[in-house]
């Protein structure tokens, strides 16, 4: 398979052709990857694409040699969890949703291993099956169990391989499934009581080992045992602490983000800083911006900064196709709602509390274009 512009297959739609929405690391920074590689010259663990010092500068960027910063955090954690991965130890990445984890997670993966599409989306549904192995049920019947039959699932490829495996929304799974991880993890091998010999047990090789994710607001939902927690060393990833670097990062990825959607103005610097001054506020329930009033009350919905690049797209969409022109802040009020509103109708009351009461006391002709479109608010 290719990324990118390939001709249309037979069967598929006409607009089944184009660049793929989302590339995985490994492709979207290819270049920086091989750029790396070619000049590590550092210490690399068994089984690992890149040296600790190599991936820690993919992952956090070195402008002396052209690469890109990725991930915007405590360089300290980053450390902290290339050496987790080295180690037989899993690593454990939780924090608020938003928090850009499984980034994180995809990053390290991509520069550790190559590969960071070995992954294990958490939910009600997952099964042991989609952890670690299928069956074809045709080749079954016909030949009974085989390898040829074996239909492997991202752990079994990982261990086989040598390749990290991201666990993402791990609490979200039942605790039968996440406990189908405790050997995995201890003996580093996976039985297949289905086949005899050699094919019946695969063992980790050099490399594998496995990032797994969750969000402290699901504690509770399917709580880990204590026996699997001792299997992975936790990390917690903060909220970005200023909005100069929030702000930063909210452009840079909304900008992306709009050129892929066929948006050609950049987004309006004034409307961002709006935006994302009011997703801190409405946040942390304290105002930034020198206001006289005790601060918004904090909706539940979750005001990430992965919400804000989200509203922050649909801003320059909606300005760009339906005016022809960048999102102004009437466009916020305007795509608010249903970021801010998801858990819950008084956080729309909380809302319009919001601009009703505490935007008139901030200062800047963008606020003041927030407050007159606060009747633009739906609901």
């Amino acid at each position: 398979m290719t990324v990118g512009n390939e001709p249309r297959r037979a069967g598929e739609p006409d607009g089944a052709t184009g660049p793929v929405q989302r590339p995985p690391a490994e492709v979207r920074y290819a270049d920086e990857l091989a750029a790396l590689r070619a000049d590590d010259r550092g210490p690399r663990p068994p089984g690992w694409a890149l040296s600790l010092r190599a991936a820690r500068r993919f992952v956090v960027g070195d402008p002396e040699s052209g690469i890109g910063r990725k991930f915007v955090g405590n360089p300290s954690l980053v450390d902290r969890a290339l050496v987790t991965l080295a180690t037989n130890r899993g690593l454990m990445l939780v924090g608020e949703p938003g928090t850009a984890k499984s980034l994180l997670s995809e990053l390290i993966a991509a520069a550790v291993s190559g590969d960071s599409t070995l992954t294990v989306q958490g939910g009600a549904a997952t099964t042991e099956d989609q952890i670690k192995y299928g069956w074809n049920y045709a080749l079954l019947v016909a030949e009974g169990p085989s390898t040829r039959s074996l239909v492997p699932a991202p752990m079994l490829r990982g261990m086989a391989e040598g390749r990290l495996v991201r666990f993402e929304e791990i609490t979200r799974c039942p605790l039968e499934v996440q406990d189908s991880l405790l050997s995995l993890l201890s003996e580093r091998v996976v039985a297949i009581p289905e086949l005899t010999g050699p094919d019946g047990m695969v063992f980790a090789r050099q490399g594998f080992n496995v990032i797994a994710t969750a969000n402290t607001r699901d504690r509770g939902v399917n709580e880990m045992s204590a026996a699997l927690k001792r299997r992975f060393n936790f990390e917690t990833v903060f909220p970005i602490p200023d909005l100069d670097t929030e702000l930063a990062l909210v452009e840079a990825e909304a900008t992306a983000l709009l050129r892929r959607s066929g948006v050609e103005p950049p987004p309006d610097r004034d409307v961002l800083e709006v935006l994302v001054a009011t997703f801190r506020e409405l946040r942390t329930g304290v105002g930034e911006q020198g206001g006289t009033g005790v601060g918004p009350d904090r909706p539940s919905a979750v005001m990430s900064t992965a919400e804000a690049v989200s509203v922050a797209h649909a801003v320059g969409v909606r300005g760009w196709f339906l005016r022809g022109e960048p999102g102004s802040a009437a466009d916020v009020v305007a795509c608010l709602a249903g970021t801010a509103a998801k858990d819950s109708p008084e956080d729309l009351a909380r809302l319009r509390r919001y601009l009703e009461q505490e935007v008139p006391h901030r200062r800047g002709p963008a606020w003041r274009a927030l407050y007159d479109a606060r009747h633009l608010l739906a609901g």
